[in-house]
């Protein structure tokens, strides 16, 4: 295995960790000599995850490293964390519940297009409103998981809450469309084959039958 999947399957294992250092509230852990609350071990794993997706990437492609696994691995570990995040902060009265449904929705949706897609052959690239998406989901969560500890940030951390869920729904949107029309070309494209397919076998049938005929004639 490689350092970019590897540090795919370090996303996905810090999952369960964030989990459970943000829904234990009021608890305080011991590092180095610090005593850290549960909010600020919870951020920290959560830039951590962050992290390994902005470099994974970017290592996958320096390093010439692009697998299928990969490609499989990412966009999954992405939603993990996103989505248990946003679960997280709704138990801890952080997030309202149809905020959190409306933006893990989205996501499950979007895959979803995106795997009927390549059964049909077609990849949906991520578009620009989709990484926009994911970097203010991000700036999102991490004001938000420090709001207990200074309640200066909630503002922004809200206003980004709302551009992550607008952003969200429009590349939502941005996606439906894609899919469409990809949907739609190869239908048509379908279609067309089929139509050339009959066609052929018509004049095969016409042409067996005028030689038939000649030969009756003889």
């Amino acid at each position: 295995m490689n350092v970019p999947n590897a540090l795919t399957l370090l996303r996905i294992f810090f999952v369960p960790l964030l989990v459970a250092a943000l829904v234990q509230e009021d608890a305080s852990f011991h590092l180095l000599g610090l005593v850290l609350s549960n909010e600020t071990v919870a951020l920290l794993i959560f830039l951590a995850a962050a992290f390994t997706d902005l470099i994974d990437g970017y290592l996958a492609r320096r390093w010439n490293q692009i697998t299928t696994l990969g490609m499989l691995l990412d966009p999954i570990a992405d939603k993990l964390l996103i989505s248990a995040a946003l679960i997280a902060l709704v138990q801890v009265h952080r997030v309202p519940g149809w905020m959190a449904v409306l933006i893990i929705g989205r996501e499950f949706a979007v895959s979803g297009l995106r795997s009927i897609a390549a059964s049909e052959g077609y990849t949906i690239q991520a578009s620009e409103l989709g990484k926009t998406k994911m970097v203010t989901q991000v700036i999102a969560i991490a004001l938000l998981l420090v709001t207990e500890e200074l309640p200066g940030v909630a503002p922004f951390a809200w206003l980004a809450l709302w551009g992550a869920m607008v952003f969200a729904l429009a590349s939502a949107v941005e996606y439906v469309l894609k899919f469409w029309r990809r949907i739609d070309e190869s239908i048509k494209e379908r279609r067309r084959m089929e139509l050339i397919r009959l066609e052929k076998d018509r004049q095969k049938s016409v042409m067996k039958a005028a030689a038939a005929a000649r030969e009756r004639t003889r």
